[in-house]
Parts: C-alpha cells; sequence; structure tokens
C-alpha cells in the first residue's frame, strides 16, 4: 500500500477541509489552497442549521423520511444511492462536530435543539444560534490546524488556481496556481487533486447573497480542461434576501422556520407604516397560497411567489419589488436568542430593527444545485453509496475529485434548506476517504511525469496574464462583470422564457469577445487584483454559457428551473379519481419521462456540448408532485 503521496486540496470551506482532514489522518500530505485565508470561505455565511434525525421534538421523524424529503425536494431529479447514505449519516456527523467542540443551541434540558426548516414538516435542522457556518467551519478547522502543526498539512492562503496539468493519458498530476500577492506562477505536483470551491452567485452579482469570492471560476476552469458539468441550469433563488446598494444579504430561513410570515399590505397604494395595518388589510400570500406548509415552503415556490405578487399582481411594498418578513409578533427574547446573527446583519445594513419592523426582502441568487459531475459507486447491499469507493466523487479527469457546493450530487432540481451545510461537510469526507483508496491503487505517481508539462503550463497560464495586463482597449472588467450580473438576473433568473434564453446565449457570446479589448489600467507584476478579477470575469462568462444553454435545452418546470409556457399545474381541489386530476397525472408522468434526466454540458470552442442522463431512482419511485397548497 502506498503512504505518504502528495495531494492537493483546492478551497478551504467545510468541504476543503473535511477532505483534508481525512486524507492527512489517513497518513498523506495535503497542500490545501485557498483565495484568503480559510476561516473567511464562504461556509461561514451559512447561518440557519444543518439537517439530521434526531426526532428531538417528538414527531416521529425517521431517517427516511429525510431521504424522503429531499428526494421529493429536488423533484426526483438527484441520483438516490447518495442522498441515501448522506442522510443516514447525518446524525453521526453532528456527534463528530460536538466532540470537535461546536457549540450546538440546546433545549433547558441540555438535548440538542432542533428547528423548523422550509419543505418539511418535521424539526430536524441542528443550529449554533444563527451563525451555524461560523461554528462548523471553526470545529473542523481547529482539527486541521492540529494536522498542520504536524505539518502533515502545508496551507497556501492567498493563492489562485489556474489550472489542471495532465499527463499525456489525461491524468491529473497536479495544479498550476498564482500567489495573490506577487503574481508568481507555480505548479505543484499531485497525485491527486480535490476541488472544494463552493458555489458560482457572483455570475448574478450584484443580485447575489453569495460573496465576492464564489465566482465558480475554478469549477469553470476545469469544465474548460474537460471536466463534465451537470445540472447547470438548476439555481436557487433565497427568498428571503435584504435589499442593498452593493449587494443583497441573506436572511436565514430560520427566520420562517421560526415562526415569522411572509406579508404585503392588500392594497398596493397602501403608504401606512406596516404596524399601523392592520391583520385583516394584510395579504399573507403564502399562508393563503400553501396552507399545507404556510410560510415553510420550499425556496422555490416561496421565490415564484413573491416574484408573482411583485411583478404579476403588482402588489410589493410601495409598488417596489419587495415584500415583508415579520417577526414583531413573536417573543423578543425568544427571536434574540434564536436569531441573534441575522438581526445584527439587518440593523447593520438596513439601519431598522426587526424586532420593531418588519424586514423588507426579496429572491436573491443563492445557491447552484448544479456543478461538476462526479460519479459514485453503488452497495448492492444497502442501496447507498459503497464506502471509500474510489469512484465516489470522481470527475470525468482521473485524478480530479470534487465535492461541496461546486458538485451536483445530492440536490436535484432544488436543495432544502439546511441540506447545504450537510452535503458540503458529508461529501468532504466521502471525497477523502476516496481519495485515500484512489492513491492505494495508484501505480504511477506524479513525481514520475516528466517537468516539460508543468513548465508548458506554467509557460501558458504566464502568457494569459501577460497579455490582460498589456492589453490596452476599451473594456473594464469590472464593468464586464456588471454586465454579466444584469444579464444573468434579467434573462436567466427565477422566471425564464426561451426567447429570453436565446438573447442571454448570444449575448454571453458578445460578452465573451468583448474581453479580447481588455484594459486593466495597469500593468503591475505584484498585487494586481484587477488581473485576478478579470480571469474570474472570463471563466464566469464561460459557465454562464453553460448555465443559459442547459435551461435553453431544457423546455419543462422542474425546481429551480421553471419556464411558465412548460408549467403542468396541478389542478385546485382535485384528487384521485377525478378526470381532470388523472389526465394532468397523465402529462406529469409524460413529462418526467422525458426529462427527468441529469443534463450534463461538456466543453466545446464553440458552445456547451449539451445532453442528458438517466437518474438513479432505484429508492423511490416518483409518485405524483407533492402538492405544498
Amino acid at each position: 500500500m502506498n503512504r505518504g503521496r502528495e495531494v492537493i486540496v483546492i478551497g478551504g470551506g467545510l468541504g476543503g477541509l473535511w477532505a483534508t482532514l481525512t486524507i492527512a489522518e489517513a497518513g498523506h500530505r495535503v497542500r490545501l489552497f485557498s483565495l484568503f485565508e480559510v476561516m473567511r470561505s464562504h461556509s461561514v455565511c451559512a447561518q440557519g442549521g444543518i439537517n439530521a434525525v434526531f426526532d428531538a421534538k417528538g414527531e416521529h421523524d425517521s431517517v427516511r423520511q429525510h431521504i424522503v424529503d429531499t428526494i421529493k425536494g429536488g423533484s426526483y431529479l438527484a441520483n438516490q444511492p447518495p442522498i441515501q447514505s448522506m442522510c443516514e449519516d447525518a446524525p453521526g456527523l453532528i456527534r463528530t462536530f460536538e466532540r470537535m467542540g461546536v457549540t450546538f443551541s440546546r433545549t433547558p434540558e441540555g438535548q440538542l435543539d432542533q428547528r423548523l426548516f422550509g419543505g418539511v414538516k418535521h424539526r430536524r435542522t441542528c443550529f449554533a444560534g444563527a451563525s451555524t457556518g461560523q461554528q462548523l467551519l471553526h470545529g473542523v478547522d481547529q482539527q486541521v490546524r492540529r494536522l498542520e502543526a504536524d505539518d502533515r498539512v502545508h496551507k497556501h492562503e492567498w493563492w489562485e488556481f489556474l489550472s489542471l496539468v495532465k499527463d499525456a493519458d489525461g491524468v491529473c498530476r497536479g495544479i498550476v496556481a498564482m500567489d495573490l500577492r506577487s503574481l508568481e506562477v507555480r505548479a505543484f505536483r499531485a497525485d491527486a487533486v480535490v476541488l472544494a470551491t463552493g458555489g458560482l452567485g457572483q455570475i448574478y452579482a450584484p443580485k447575489t447573497t453569495c460573496s465576492t469570492n464564489s465566482t465558480g471560476a475554478a469549477a469553470s476552469r476545469v469544465y474548460q480542461q474537460g471536466a463534465r458539468f451537470a445540472n447547470a441550469e438548476f439555481f436557487q433563488f433565497h427568498p428571503t434576501a435584504m435589499l442593498g446598494e452593493d449587494k443583497t444579504r441573506l436572511m436565514s430561513e430560520a427566520a420562517r422556520g421560526e415562526g415569522g410570515r411572509i406579508w404585503v399590505p392588500r392594497d398596493p397604494a397602501d403608504r401606512r407604516e406596516p404596524a399601523r395595518i392592520p391583520e385583516a388589510e394584510r395579504f399573507y400570500f403564502l399562508e393563503d397560497w400553501y396552507p399545507a406548509y404556510g410560510n415553510t415552503v420550499p425556496r422555490d415556490i416561496a421565490s415564484r411567489a413573491i416574484w408573482k405578487v411583485t411583478r404579476e399582481l403588482g402588489q410589493g411594498v410601495g409598488g417596489s419589488d419587495r415584500v415583508y418578513l415579520d417577526l414583531t409578533h413573536l417573543d423578543r427574547g425568544f427571536v434574540a436568542s434564536r436569531l441573534g446573527a441575522i438581526l445584527s446583519i439587518y440593523r447593520k445594513f438596513a439601519g431598522s430593527d426587526p424586532l420593531q419592523a418588519p424586514m423588507e426582502i426579496f429572491p436573491a441568487a443563492h445557491y447552484a444545485m448544479g456543478g461538476l459531475w462526479v460519479d459514485y459507486e453503488k452497495d448492492t447491499s444497502t442501496g447507498g453509496m459503497r464506502p471509500g469507493s474510489p469512484r465516489n466523487h470522481a470527475t470525468s479527469i482521473p485524478g480530479l475529485y470534487a465535492c461541496g457546493e461546486c458538485d451536483y450530487a445530492y440536490h436535484g432540481a432544488n436543495r432544502l434548506g439546511a441540506n447545504s451545510l450537510l452535503s458540503a461537510s458529508y461529501s468532504g469526507r466521502v471525497a477523502g476517504e476516496a481519495v485515500v483508496s484512489y492513491l492505494n491503487g495508484l501505480a504511477t505517481g506524479a513525481e514520475a511525469m516528466p517537468a516539460e508539462y508543468f513548465d508548458a503550463e506554467i509557460r501558458y497560464q504566464a502568457q494569459i496574464n501577460q497579455h490582460f495586463m498589456h492589453a490596452r482597449g476599451d473594456q473594464n472588467p469590472y464593468h464586464l462583470h456588471q454586465a454579466l450580473g444584469a444579464l444573468m438576473t434579467a434573462k436567466v433568473g427565477v422566471v425564464r422564457n426561451n426567447a429570453e434564453l436565446d438573447a442571454a446565449i448570444a449575448e454571453l457570446a458578445e460578452l465573451e469577445q468583448r474581453f479580447a479589448r481588455l484594459d486593466l489600467a495597469e500593468a503591475n507584476a505584484w498585487a494586481n487584483q484587477s488581473l485576478a478579477h478579470a480571469r474570474q470575469v472570463f471563466d464566469m462568462v464561460k459557465l454562464a454559457q453553460v448555465m443559459a444553454a442547459s435551461a435553453r435545452a431544457r423546455d419543462e418546470c422542474r425546481g429551480a428551473h421553471y419556464k411558465p409556457e412548460f408549467a403542468l399545474e396541478m389542478p385546485p381541489d382535485k384528487y384521485a379519481g377525478d378526470p381532470e386530476f388523472e389526465a394532468y397525472r397523465a402529462r406529469w408522468k409524460a413529462n418526467n419521462a422525458e426529462w427527468l434526466k441529469t443534463t450534463v454540458a461538456e466543453y466545446s470552442t464553440d458552445s456547451p456540448r449539451i445532453s442528458f442522463e438517466p437518474v438513479d431512482l432505484s429508492l423511490l419511485q416518483p409518485e405524483q408532485p407533492r402538492d405544498y397548497r
């Protein structure tokens, strides 16, 4: 058995740290690359909680129900063996976090507290106030720091991944990265590489809850080198984001789970302060339209409902794109203890106290269900993933693995709230175990690869830098980023149609061409932030093309992808046996037969090549769609 091999992990969030921890504890050396200090990774921004079944509230919850909710919440579009394994392992993962010192919120009796989240009817979300991601990240980071002190992990903070280095057979043998302080471009050999670089919300900037680091550039770069990208059209818009000039900021789904109510004045001309509007003159539209779930409907449904109220019915607050998220009816001490972090954010950036007046919110780009295509091996005895298989979380490039938000594995067409921290942590651990197995079967390591492969890739990346820095045209990279965000928000957003998607594809091609006229206005050979940003924006455009092409290819409504002209509306107050309902169900089954498939994009110099592959439905066959009314 080969021990002590060299592995590179790119990304210091929960996925990357769990992969690092798992690989290093197996005896291998890990280089951990991050765009910034690891503790600034975007996982720290997750607020509401992490799902695991403990049935702490005595609601007869079960792991089976967690699996079913995740499958149905994703509109059956995720392969089911990985979902089964993730949900089964969730309670043990929480206990591991506890042993790492994570301070989860607890009941007066000292038991783990759990809260309600969207799309489910059971309280299964463990949380640490409203800063859960921060607490989880601290816990795993401390364990990685222990290994760093033992010289088993070496961190490269403030380094940016530029490209893979592959051998003549297409096997990943290392990377080329750039020191963001000096702009030095270097190659690093590795026997395996794990990509854990998070989401791509900056494609929609500034209308996104994601940090400025969530560009998707790293995933785009490996896609352009041959890695397949799956389900790119499915992008979640969080319904409750506070408004802002610079960006939108997340107001956690926990606010709805703890009793927050969404409403608008029944009279769109009503300009009174919200506290002066009587209950009878308020429109609690989620409660009216979806009484079975009320304010805890899934995010895609809530976002489209808000879109309908504001854009179609013209009933937004003050006639604008905003609705109220109201906590003022709840006990002040209860809200302060459970949601303190988001209260502080809103007070700081909106200048208003959510305990005194409702928050003003609107949907914003939040989370990518799609990502790099990754494999898995099914365990025929359990129905889940086979533990430790080298196929688990392997991309289509041998030796390259992906985990966290940059893979597509667990959420299908839509992600349930609080499954993100779970999937990031779980997938990081699984990817780490898979890498260890891959290394054990590796005959020849990266040390045998000729230096000329690495030298050639260094020269190529350095040439790109020189071209960007010395080009003199009329295009500013920051203006190009603004144009990209405006285009994607307008035409590949909450509601889509084919005419606008066709226009988006054409405009994205034109946007890519504008990079030929780039002007950074500086050619410093050190700490050149414009260079790094320009390269990221270019790769965001390439990934946006994948998203638009994938959305254009899917002529249906599923999860977060919504084209009204292809909507199959369930007949109101109709049930099994009713002819109208049975006709609807027949149409739904026919639609599934055609579209219940994973969208797969492969890189081409002209435009993405889009194909479809079947989904593993071995655990739960599609029935009729869930009726949240």
